[in-house]
């Protein structure tokens, strides 16, 4: 396969997403192997975009590494940052997850939860809360010692 190219654009938007990543894939001292090889594939089949850590101080064998992956398994080369390579493969489109058009998308906390297997409205969740409490509520904090209360103009 082909090394996929990126437009500048597109390469500035994969590296602010990857920043966050951990690495997925950790070369071991065997270095690039035929195993290495399949779970890299597998884990930019299922991820996308991943990190890969690879030991050793030679950065032009680093470099070698990151430059046979990519032409491999037909991933783009993002990043390069000291030990950690970040590569990029898209989905094909007949593998990218679809949603099911009978269960609409539902934010969490949304209108109504489910309680002891209940559904709850808003109002009925404040309730719920209020009684299940462990702690009594609050009561107002004292008048602080040395004040008697709002004073009277004079």
């Amino acid at each position: 396969m082909a090394e996929l190219t990126l437009s500048r654009d597109e390469r500035l938007e994969l590296r602010a997403r990857a920043h966050g990543l951990d690495p997925v894939v950790l070369l071991g001292h065997q270095g690039l192997t035929e195993a290495v090889m399949k779970e890299i594939d597998r884990a930019l089949a299922a991820h996308e975009l991943i990190k890969v850590r690879v030991p050793g101080d030679d950065r032009d064998e680093r470099e070698a590494i990151h430059q046979a992956v990519a032409e491999a398994l037909g991933a783009a080369k993002v990043q390069a940052i000291g030990k950690l390579l970040v590569l990029f493969r898209p989905r094909p489109p007949e593998e990218a997850p679809e949603r099911s058009p009978k269960a609409p998308a539902r934010k969490p906390g949304g209108p109504a939860r489910k309680a002891a297997g209940k559904l709850v409205t808003k109002a009925g969740a404040a309730e719920i809360r209020r009684t299940e409490r462990k702690v009594p509520p609050r009561r107002p904090a004292a008048t602080p010692p040395g004040r008697r209360g709002p004073t009277k103009p004079r």
